[in-house]
């Protein structure tokens, strides 16, 4: 379950005031200056704008209100699907369809609005938009071989879901745009040159938080894939197998270095996923 916005408490008002007396408060503007304003501002956005992670608990920043992002993530997926080639294969999406359901179906967010679709697309690779809307790459599936292997990629997407994974870098975005400002802000009135050096040295720092979080991402959905795959009915360790081959199959390939990448190398997966297998075996209901 996604946590949504807290609650706002509510009490009886008396005719009553007590009083603590004390020394006086100073003045307002000796608490707060001009240019601590919109740090202010940023630190009371992020603090109500938490939420919590199912399963693994992680507090994360979402500032999107979610009927937004989940608008955003049809819109998006209908201009994909009109825009690409859609497999016309019946027994591949009739696969796709059926595995995505069962893990669909485990993770008890009956209120999205799931949908599988394959694609046409020599592309190694899969995606998931908000909402539940998952595409496949048909070539993808050499390499997933299987319904269990299928299971781990699905699983993994559906968690980004879930996890709302979407959102959350939206937010990072905008949370970082606010953090230029009140950088900028802060720095108002000193050296230009100082200034630009500055915010050139706050935005190379923020990229790599960015990448480092983006993997950090890629990990939480691997973490969540096992256990929403095991509670479907697939062994969790399927996708240790899926990621050994995927490691196979980009042997020779140029990639960056896992610093400058979003996603974590197929080494680092295959290690965290062995980390994690008995975690989700706990989940794990063969059928």
């Amino acid at each position: 379950m996604v946590q949504g916005d807290p609650g706002r408490s509510s009490g009886s008002v008396t005719n009553r005031v007590i009083e603590f007396r004390g020394p006086p408060l100073p003045q307002y503007n000796s608490i707060v200056r001009p240019w601590r304003l919109p740090l202010v501002a940023v630190v009371l956005l992020l603090i109500i704008s938490c939420q919590t992670v199912p399963l693994t608990g992680r507090q994360q920043l979402v500032l999107l209100p979610e009927n937004m992002e989940l608008q955003m993530g049809l819109d998006a997926y209908q201009q994909i699907v009109k825009k690409s080639k859609l497999s016309t294969d019946t027994a591949l999406n009739e696969q796709v369809t059926r595995v995505g359901r069962r893990i669909a179906d485990a993770t008890d967010r009956r209120d999205y609005q799931w949908e599988f679709k394959v694609f046409d697309d020599k592309q190694v690779n899969a995606f998931c938009l908000p909402g539940g809307k998952i595409g496949v790459f048909t070539g993808i599936l050499p390499i997933t071989r299987d319904d269990a292997g299928l299971a781990a990629v699905l699983g993994h997407e559906v968690s980004h879901a879930i996890a709302r994974h979407s959102g959350e870098r939206v937010s990072q975005q905008l949370a970082l745009q606010l953090g230029v400002v009140a950088f900028q802000v802060a720095l108002s009135g000193r050296d230009p040159r100082v200034m630009q050096l500055g915010t050139v040295a706050f935005m190379g720092l923020a990229t790599g938080g960015l990448l480092a979080f983006g993997r950090s991402q890629e990990s939480e959905a691997d973490r969540l894939g096992l256990i929403y795959m095991a509670k479907a009915g697939y062994h969790p360790s399927a996708a240790r197998d899926l990621w050994v081959r995927m490691g196979e199959a980009s042997k020779g390939k140029p990639r960056p270095p896992e610093f400058l990448s979003t996603h974590p190398s197929p080494e680092t997966r295959i290690q965290q996923i062995e980390s994690w297998i008995p975690e989700a075996l706990r989940y794990y209901q063969p059928r």
